[in-house]
């Protein structure tokens, strides 16, 4: 367990460093849940993501989908304290606690 942990680590900073061109959408189109701050988002189908869903047993159909990873909501929009440094995204599946969010959008806050 220990392993998995320090490999999903590891596999989280080799992919901060590379973020997919934002195509974003306004806050407020946003409908299946809240606004997430992501640090790294990319395509499931990169290897350093796939890597990490084959570790965690996650299985998607369509590989083109983006993928949020070590996300935190942003409850309030407009308020103070809800800016993200990283990239704000709308996704379908928020499901796994922060760690990956699925079938992300970027959106414009």
């Amino acid at each position: 367990m220990q392993f998995k942990l320090a490999f999903v680590s590891a596999a989280l900073a080799a992919l901060a460093v590379a973020t997919p061109a934002p195509r974003d959408e306004p806050a407020s189109s946003c409908s299946t849940g809240p606004i997430q701050c992501c640090d790294t988002v990319e395509s499931a189908s990169s290897s350093g993501v796939a890597g990490l869903l084959s570790i965690l047993g996650i299985v998607l159909q369509d590989l083109d989908v983006l993928v949020g990873l070590t996300c935190s909501p942003i409850t309030v929009i407009g308020a103070s304290g809800s800016s993200c440094s990283a990239q704000a995204v709308c996704c379908e599946d928020n499901s796994l606690g922060g760690l990956i969010s699925i079938g992300c959008v970027p959106v414009t806050l």
